[in-house]
C-alpha cells in the first residue's frame, strides 16, 4: 500500500473520531443544560429565599395536578392568603402542612427546606443519568460516566428519601 493511502486513511480515521467526540460531547452538554434549565424554574425560589415570602400551607383540596389550601406567613412582610396552589406530587397529601416559598407575583408556592431543594433538582438527576449513557457510549469515558450516573442516582435517592 502506498504511503499516501496510509496517510489519507489515518486522516479520515482522525476526522471521524473528532466528529464523534464533538457530536457526543454536544449532545451530553445539551442534556445537562436542559436538566439545569428544567430544575432552575423551581430551584431559584427554594434556594434564593432572601426577600421572598415564606410560610406554611395546609393542604385542604387536591385535584389531578394541583393542591390548594390556606397560607400562613412565617417571614416578615408576608401576607396570609385564603388559598395558594402547590403542585400535586406523590409527596403532597391532603391534610398535611408544608413549609413553602411563594413564587413572586402569584399564589403558586413551592416546598422549601431540604426536601424542596432536592425535589427542585430532580430533573438534573435524570439528566445526569441520561448524559452518563452518552458519555460512556459516545465518548468512551466510562469513569466519568460512572461518576455522573452515581451523582444522578444519589440526587434522585436523596429526593425520594426526604419527600
Amino acid at each position: 500500500m502506498p504511503a499516501t493511502a496510509t496517510t489519507s486513511r489515518q486522516a479520515s480515521v482522525a476526522a471521524l473520531r473528532f466528529g464523534r467526540i464533538a457530536a457526543m460531547g454536544t449532545v451530553a452538554a445539551l442534556i445537562l443544560i436542559a436538566g439545569v434549565w428544567a430544575s432552575w424554574g423551581s430551584a431559584q425560589h427554594v434556594m434564593l429565599t432572601k426577600g421572598r415570602e415564606r410560610g406554611t400551607v395546609e393542604v385542604t383540596r387536591c385535584g389531578e395536578d394541583t393542591c390548594s389550601g390556606p397560607y400562613t406567613p412565617l417571614s416578615t412582610g408576608s401576607t396570609a392568603r385564603k388559598s395558594v396552589v402547590i403542585e400535586h406530587t406523590a409527596a403532597v397529601r391532603k391534610g398535611q402542612t408544608y413549609t413553602v416559598v411563594v413564587k413572586p407575583g402569584s399564589d403558586d408556592v413551592v416546598r422549601s427546606g431540604p426536601a424542596g431543594v432536592l425535589y427542585a433538582w430532580v430533573p438534573l438527576g435524570g439528566a445526569l443519568l441520561l448524559a452518563s449513557v452518552v458519555v460512556a457510549g459516545g465518548l468512551r469515558r466510562t469513569r466519568v460516566a460512572w461518576v455522573m450516573a452515581g451523582s444522578g442516582i444519589a440526587l434522585l435517592t436523596a429526593a425520594f428519601v426526604t419527600m
